[in-house]
């Protein structure tokens, strides 16, 4: 089965979770004022109501089977955690620095813009619909999101963690530059002298 699948299964769960249990988001969500490590990790998988949690795993979805099968399943899961955690840090460096209150946050935002990211380096041919209606290249809404992301870090009023979509965009887009190389295949080719 499709890490990708897998992650949007737990994703799933996980909001149950959310749903039923009382104090259970509290306990896992990235609070600024008490930080732990795991939560670096756990608020990930944790989303503020239906509409977040629709939008991510829909691009979870769509765009995580393309990503993982350039990566390959280890190395894909490995990258959407770390995506998460970078966006998270990017967070938590703007709530250090003074730039946004200590708002507690959530969700699978950091890892999916890190997808996005990747894949802006990886699959630049890619078109997405901008704003869901102008047709671009996944190469110049990268640049796009980047900007949106950077200006709405320094929002505190939006209810929104650009930070963390910036830290993930940023990680993707440098992991698939400077990291990324494509594994070799299992059958390399083999030339005969004649």
């Amino acid at each position: 089965m499709k890490v990708s699948l897998m992650l949007l299964g737990l994703i799933a769960f996980v909001f149950l979770l959310q749903i039923m249990v009382p104090g259970f988001t509290e306990a896992l969500y990235f609070n600024p004022q008490q930080p732990n490590a795991w939560m670096f990790v756990t608020s990930v998988f944790l989303h503020g109501g239906f509409a977040h949690i629709l939008f991510n795993g829909y691009a979870l979805f769509m765009f995580g089977p393309l990503l993982e099968q350039k990566l390959g399943q280890e190395k894909f899961l490995m990258f959407f955690l770390a995506a998460g955690i970078v966006g998270n840090l990017l967070y938590y460096a703007t709530i250090l620095a003074g730039i946004i209150p200590p708002t507690p946050a959530l969700g699978a935002s950091g890892a999916i813009y890190g997808i996005l990211g990747a894949l802006a380096i990886l699959m630049p041919d890619l078109v997405l619909l901008f704003f869901g209606v102008i047709p671009l290249r996944i190469g110049v809404m990268a640049i796009a999101w980047i900007i949106l992301e950077f200006v709405g870090s320094f929002n505190p009023y939006s209810g929104i963690g650009s930070a963390a979509h910036l830290g993930g965009l940023l990680f993707g887009l440098a992991y698939a530059k400077f990291v990324f190389t494509p594994p070799r295949s299992a059958y390399p080719l083999r030339y005969r002298s004649y």
